[in-house]
């Protein structure tokens, strides 16, 4: 039993942008629920009245809040372009290694595009 080969494992395979985006894409999925809670929250301190509301208000401008909102608005935007990226696959387009590399890429950078687009127009 000691001479059978060991399994691959991670520090044997060299990180491919398929397998990256793909652990990316299911790690932002579920911050996205976590960070729903907080959009909730806002919601029901909104429907409990004027003084609930500017408490929760004040709670959401703490630093490290702010920044997990930015995360969550990348996170948003990150897991809906690789969705648009898998839709075009399973239309059966794009599964050359060359078009899943400029996919990927394009996918990233948007998510970072549309992020700052989107905090551009809601902070001016």
């Amino acid at each position: 039993m000691d001479n059978r080969p060991l399994s691959p494992h991670l520090t044997v395979y060299k990180p491919q942008i398929t397998s990256v985006l793909s652990i990316f894409h299911r790690i932002t999925g579920a911050g996205l629920a976590v960070s729903t809670v907080l959009v909730v929250f806002w919601l029901a301190s909104l429907a409990l009245g004027e003084v609930t509301f500017k408490g929760f208000n004040n709670f959401l401008n703490n630093p490290f809040i702010i920044i997990v909102l930015v995360s969550s608005l990348w996170a948003l935007w990150y897991h809906f372009c690789t969705g648009l990226r898998h839709l075009y696959w399973d239309m059966g387009y794009g599964y050359d290694l060359k078009s899943v590399t400029i996919s990927g890429w394009v996918a990233v950078i948007f998510s970072f595009v549309l992020t700052f687009l989107t905090l551009l127009f809601f902070i001016s």
